[in-house]
C-alpha cells in the first residue's frame, strides 16, 4: 500500500504504549488489530539512536513532510541516526501489524560499547557524526524476545526492569556476528520453521478465539507435537497458549465496550463467552472491575 493512496476514512491516530526505562531510554510498543491504518507520532531529537522491529504486517516511516519514507516489513528491523537532524516519528501502520521500538540517546548507547566503539561500526571516530539507517532481518532468537515485549503479562510494576533486560537481551542479538546468532536458546525451538509454527498456532487461536481448537487439535493443525507447540508458545509468548488467549479475548473484549456499539452481553458473546455471568467473571478477573462499571468509568 503506497502512502499516495491512503483513504482518509480507513486511517485513524492511535498512541504508542511507552514504558519509561531511565533517563534517556524507552520502550515504544503498539499492536494495530484494526482494519484501519494507525497514524503514530513521537518526537525524537538527534542525541537519540532508535530502533524499530516488525514483528507482523507492515510499516511506513514518513519523514520531511511526506517528502522521504522508509518502510518495515514483518520480520524486519530498522536502525536510524542522525546526528545532524531531529528524527521525530511519524508512522504508518497498517492493518493487524505489531511493532516494538526501542530509543536511547547515544550517550547511553556508546556507553554500552565503550569498550570497543568499532566493534559497532557508526560510533567509530570516523563516523560518529554521520547520520546511518540500515534494516536487517529478525532471527528467531530476537523474534522470541520482541513476542515476550509484546505480551508482556506480569505485574507493571516490574515492567520497566523486566523491559530493560529484553531490550538488552535484543540488543545482544543484533549485533552479535557469532555464525550461530540463529540458534535458539529454547531446546524446542531449533529453527526458524518451529517459530513460524508456533506464530501460525497463536493467529488459529486468536481468528477463532469464540471457539478456539482444543491443544490436540492445535498440535495436529501446525504439525508440532504436544510439548513442543506447549513449552515453546511459553517460551515465545510468555504464558500458556489458552493464558494468552484470555489476556487476547479480554483486550478486545475491552475495546469493544469502550466503542460503545455493543452491550455486555454482545461482547461476551463476541470473544466467545455463551453465559453474561461467565464473561462478567472473567473481565473481573482480568481487570478488577465488572464490564458494566468499566463502561461507565470509560465514559
Amino acid at each position: 500500500m503506497n502512502r499516495e493512496n491512503l483513504n482518509p476514512k480507513s486511517v485513524a491516530r492511535g498512541t504508542f504504549d511507552e514504558t519509561f526505562i531511565e533517563d534517556g531510554f524507552f520502550v515504544l510498543t503498539y499492536k494495530n488489530e484494526e482494519n484501519t491504518v494507525q497514524i503514530l507520532e513521537r518526537d525524537i531529537d538527534s542525541t537519540f539512536i532508535q530502533f524499530h522491529f516488525c514483528s507482523k504486517g507492515s510499516a511506513a516511516f514518513v519523514f520531511n513532510q511526506g517528502n522521504y519514507t522508509l518502510n518495515i516489513i514483518e520480520d524486519t528491523s530498522l536502525l536510524l541516526y542522525n546526528p545532524q537532524r531531529d528524527l521525530p516519528i511519524h508512522l504508518e501502520l497498517r492493518p493487524n501489524s505489531w511493532l516494538v521500538s526501542f530509543v536511547m540517546s547515544i550517550k547511553k548507547f556508546h556507553g554500552l560499547f565503550s569498550q570497543d566503539a568499532n566493534y559497532v561500526t557508526f560510533l567509530s571516530e570516523d563516523n560518529k557524526n554521520k547520520k546511518y539507517y540500515t534494516d536487517g532481518t529478525i532471527n528467531p532468537s530476537m523474534a522470541i524476545v520482541l513476542n515476550q515485549l509484546l505480551s508482556f503479562n506480569l505485574n507493571n510494576s516490574i515492567k520497566p526492569l523486566y523491559f530493560k533486560g529484553k531490550v538488552y537481551e535484543l540488543l545482544s542479538f543484533y549485533f552479535n556476528r557469532n555464525e550461530d546468532a540463529d540458534i535458539e536458546q529454547c531446546p524446542f525451538l531449533v529453527d526458524e520453521v518451529n517459530v513460524a509454527k508456533l506464530k501460525k498456532a497463536k493467529d488459529i487461536i486468536i481468528a477463532n478465539m469464540a471457539e478456539p481448537p482444543s491443544l490436540k487439535d492445535l498440535s495436529k493443525e501446525v504439525d508440532l507435537s504436544l510439548k513442543k507447540l506447549k513449552e515453546g508458545f511459553k517460551q515465545i509468548y510468555g504464558d500458556t497458549v489458552y493464558g494468552f488467549l484470555f489476556d487476547y479475548k479480554m483486550e478486545v473484549a475491552r475495546k469493544l465496550l469502550e466503542s460503545g456499539e455493543y452491550n455486555v452481553n454482545e461482547v461476551g458473546l463476541k470473544v466467545g463467552y455463551s453465559t453474561a455471568s461467565h464473561f462478567i467473571a472473567a473481565f473481573k478477573k482480568k481487570f478488577g472491575t465488572t464490564p458494566k462499571k468499566y463502561i461507565q468509568a470509560a465514559l
